[in-house]
């Protein structure tokens, strides 16, 4: 069987470092807010060439606090793709804003700044990209366009750890941005963790307040604050983790590249389009077709294990019913054919070739 996620086969790559990391930290006495978590902390922002990077309890976390550390709360509208996870609409709501969908650009996954600039009313305070799938979601271009109007650019890169464009990472082309560091991310810990990353002091110093019931002192507070701190434990793990990332995102891109050659000439199956500038980190390697399901039955049956990023548009569930648009949207178009194939560390190249001479098979009729 080929297996989507693996995430034991993960940890037995590096079972010794995990190990040690446990019993240096059961050794230590110290559970959350410790050394552990500071160097972490101080590892991630120097991997994505940021002053902070604050840890907190989970990605929906890191967006909230980083909305609200920004000043954007009740009456404020933020732009968000309509195509993506429910955690990055969630986050708008959570702070009292008012989400507001961007339909992602023609023949890509993300959002971009024509589609950004389109979306924009006099309300508007936010820009929420979504580096989806691990690939840039056009943020050159939209930090130019939120610098001219004054808007706040928050990156939600919680599928993009270590992806760039043009050379820069993303995660450091707006004010702030967000990570999420689920046990499945190229980044992930083992339960729920993530941080913001931030050149500003001031906003720096007001998250780990935030994070920590509004103090940097205890019994001293500030500021109101919440519960989400990253603990010692998951610090210890994602440090081992971190190390090993960039191996890990180079396997991935040869895994990518494998499938962009063996999958060239399926009939109806689109790849992923890559921009001129773009280094994708393939957090996922999604492809169209207009079989979809019946294309994921047939994987099923011959033991490949393939999920779907994502079955609906965040606004066609009764939560945010009302920021739906009329008729079909091009959102609705890709969560009818969108399938994310197996991709990660767990995988050999040969395995990505099963998966290939699979989806080979079924797009040109061909029996198994």
């Amino acid at each position: 069987m080929i297996r989507f996620l693996d995430l034991q086969a993960v940890y037995r790559q590096d079972q010794s470092a995990y190990d040690a990391a446990y019993r240096r930290v059961m050794d230590s006495g110290r559970w959350i807010l410790g050394p552990e978590l500071e160097a972490f902390e101080a590892e991630f922002a120097a991997f994505g060439g940021r002053r902070h990077a604050i840890g907190v309890g989970n990605g929906l976390d890191a967006l909230a606090l980083a909305l609200q550390v920004a000043g954007i709360g009740p009456g404020d509208e933020v732009l968000v793709p309509a195509h993506t996870f429910i955690a990055s609409w969630l986050a708008v709501r959570l702070v009292g804003a008012v989400p507001r969908p961007v339909e992602p650009a023609p023949g890509l996954y993300n959002i971009d700044a024509a589609g950004v600039e389109a979306a924009l009313t006099s309300r508007t305070r936010a820009v929420m990209p979504v580096h989806l799938y691990g690939a840039p979601a056009d943020p050159a271009a939209i930090r130019r366009l939120c610098e001219e109007r004054g808007l706040l650019l928050l990156e939600d890169a919680a599928q993009a750890h270590g992806t760039r464009h043009r050379g820069e990472p993303t995660g450091g082309f707006g004010r702030l941005a967000a990570y999420s560091f689920y046990p499945g991310k190229n980044l992930g810990a083992f339960g729920d963790a993530g941080a913001v990353v931030t050149d500003d002091d001031a906003l720096a110093a007001a998250l780990r307040n935030r994070r920590n019931y509004g103090s940097a002192v205890r019994y001293q507070h500030d500021s109101e604050g919440v519960n989400s701190r990253l603990d010692e434990l998951q610090a210890a793990f994602l440090r081992v983790r971190l190390a090993r990332l960039p191996a890990h995102n180079e396997l991935r891109c040869a895994q990518a590249a494998r499938y962009a050659v063996r999958l060239a000439a399926a009939p109806d199956l689109a790849l992923p389009a890559i921009p001129e500038g773009d280094e994708p980190v393939w957090h996922l390697f999604v492809v169209r077709h207009p079989r979809r399901d019946a294309l994921r039955e047939a994987l099923a049956a011959q033991g490949i294990e393939t999920l779907i990023h994502y079955p609906k548009p965040v606004y066609r569930f009764p939560p945010f019913a009302q920021h739906a648009t009329a008729g079909r949207s091009a959102s609705d178009e890709l969560c009818d054919e969108v399938l994310s194939l197996p991709i990660g560390p767990h995988l050999g190249l040969d395995e990505i070739d099963r998966v290939a001479d699979a989806v080979s098979a079924f797009c040109e009729g061909r029996p198994r």
